[in-house]
């Protein structure tokens, strides 16, 4: 027999089995000695009050262990080499979800990458931290996995009412993802694990009768003599693939964006936000966040924070916030510097950061391009890319030093790889994004003591926050607005933004084109 119980309680109690053995038989008013074993279903961390509270559904094993109660049911992968097929374009979150989808609906996926698989892609970054050389083909954004797969594996959403956010899950707990995926209020795979999980959806994929074709960029559509029915794509080489497309290229992608407007395809301007990272002592968040001069103490893992503010009618927030964590360079082409941030699965540097960035609307950007705000994006990271000399080395300025708008005269040591000078990013960035950043980090010192700190820094630039463009589409069918047999799917096409809720998208994406077939 199995009960399910909620239970609030202290982190010592949570973290040690017998003390939560017994604490769920008080809250259970059963013997303890008739709870055979005890199931966190879900966890969350309470840090809003001084005395930190963890809040627990567990489920009781009573007199006998019931291992079909938490049975997670995965789905079936029908063989469909000899099934019709449809192109996926891109091997993200979205491109490979969709192919899963794909197999189950008994469609043969052929799934077409730029980049290299998820291991050779290590070489290439490597090659940014250590040499500031970025393979416009193969770097933090592009390749196996995508952005997400070397840039942290957080898997928190918000896009629960969207799509199948549990079955996301199951398939990345079934593909090697360790089991507090399923109960932690915000999973995090990490970044030193996600590989292996992405490998073995792979070979799922293959496995099935699908294809997985690396190093092979997409360079046109096959259209329809009208322009209004999609039939397949044109790579580099020439070699024309046939089938309905998913096209889930990701937010970085910038040369797609340039073919879809060259090919007549409706685009529209996309807000996104812009800014810094952000890096503090971990420390320093974890003594802010539980309220204890004693830091996180033995129980509880590294801190997290949000914070969000408006400033002259502009959201300021953070983004991405990586606990424990690195600062990692995330240029996909010459010419650009611009980073982002990622936490290992234990969370176990010294750093925390995340973005902080200001939101941009598509009017805050004259004209009537709707490549604008992309544009708008590559000017900023051009502008920091030259204050660096060339080199992937950031720009970096003391918290308070660009509160207060002066010279930052030494920095602190930081987590980005390729490292880090003292520079004026109050002057690098816009001004209206720096003023709206300045009077947002007040706000926040005010409201979470110690937090504008000069022992954090900021290091620039943050603008690869989600796609400057959206690719439109149909609310139902999920067809292009105009263009039959085209699914913009996922962060490239403007509906998506995470991991998950990528997944999702590309989840629905793959049913929209099965029903059609």
């Amino acid at each position: 027999m199995t009960q399910r119980i909620e239970l609030r309680t202290t982190p010592k109690i949570a973290a040690t089995p017998e003390l939560l053995k017994a604490e769920a038989a008080r809250a259970a008013a059963l013997p303890k000695e008739r709870i055979v074993r005890v199931d966190i279903v879900r966890r969350s961390i309470d840090a809003r009050q001084r005395k930190v509270m963890v809040n627990l559904s567990l489920l009781l094993h009573i007199d006998e262990v019931d291992e079909s109660a938490l049975e997670v049911a995965v789905p079936e992968y029908p063989d469909v080499h000899d099934a019709p097929q449809a192109i996926v374009v891109g091997a993200g979150p979205a491109g490979l979800f969709a192919a899963l989808e794909l197999v189950e609906a008994g469609i043969k996926p052929i799934v077409l990458e730029r980049g290299k698989d998820v291991d050779a892609r290590r070489l290439d970054m490597a090659a940014i931290s250590r040499e500031g050389r970025v393979d416009p083909e193969s770097n933090y954004c592009f390749g196996e996995g995508g952005a997400g797969a070397y840039s942290d594996g957080k898997l928190y959403t918000r896009s629960k009412k969207r799509g199948p956010t549990e079955k996301v899950l199951r398939i990345l707990h079934a593909h090697g993802a360790q089991a507090e995926i399923l109960v932690d209020a915000h999973p995090h795979i990490g970044t030193d694990r996600l590989p292996k999980v992405i490998k073995a959806i792979r070979e799922t994929i293959i496995r099935a009768g699908g294809e997985v074709h690396f190093r092979t960029r997409v360079d046109d559509l096959v259209l329809s003599a009208d322009g209004h029915r999609c039939t397949g794509v044109v790579d580099s080489e020439g070699r024309v693939w046939e089938g309905p497309v998913i096209l889930a290229t990701g937010h970085s992608a910038r040369d797609v964006y340039h073919l879809l407007l060259r090919r007549g395809v409706d685009l529209e301007a996309k807000g996104i936000a812009v800014g810094v990272r952000l890096e503090h002592p971990q420390e320093l968040i974890d003594r802010i966040q539980y309220h204890s001069d004693e830091g996180r103490g033995k129980y509880l893992p590294a801190a997290e924070y949000s914070m969000l503010t408006r400033v002259d009618g502009r959201a300021v927030y953070s983004f991405c916030m990586c606990p424990g964590g690195y600062i990692i360079p995330a240029a996909s082409g010459p010419g650009q510097l611009v980073v982002n941030g990622m936490s290992p699965a234990n969370r176990g540097t010294r750093w925390a950061n995340s973005g902080m960035v200001v939101e941009i609307l598509p009017e805050d950007v004259p004209g009537n391009d709707p490549l604008r705000i992309m544009h708008y994006q590559e000017a900023i990271e051009k502008r920091f890319f030259e204050a660096s000399g060339g080199s992937q080395k950031a720009p970096a300025q003391r918290m308070t030093d660009f509160v207060d708008g002066r010279d930052s005269k030494d920095l602190p040591r930081s987590s980005y790889p390729p490292g880090v000078f003292a520079a004026r990013i109050d002057r690098l960035l816009p001004e209206p994004v720096s003023r709206r950043l300045q009077a947002g980090f007040r706000e926040f010192g005010r409201k979470s003591r110690g937090f504008l700190s000069p022992e954090a820094i900021l290091v620039g630039d943050e603008t690869r926050t989600s796609a400057p463009v959206r690719i439109p589409r149909d609310d139902e069918s999920l067809n292009h607005r105009s263009i039959e047999g085209l699914y913009p799917c996922g962060e490239g096409a403007g509906y998506a933004g995470g991991i998950v809720s990528a997944a999702v998208d590309g989840i629905r994406c793959a049913r929209a084109l099965a029903e059609k077939q």
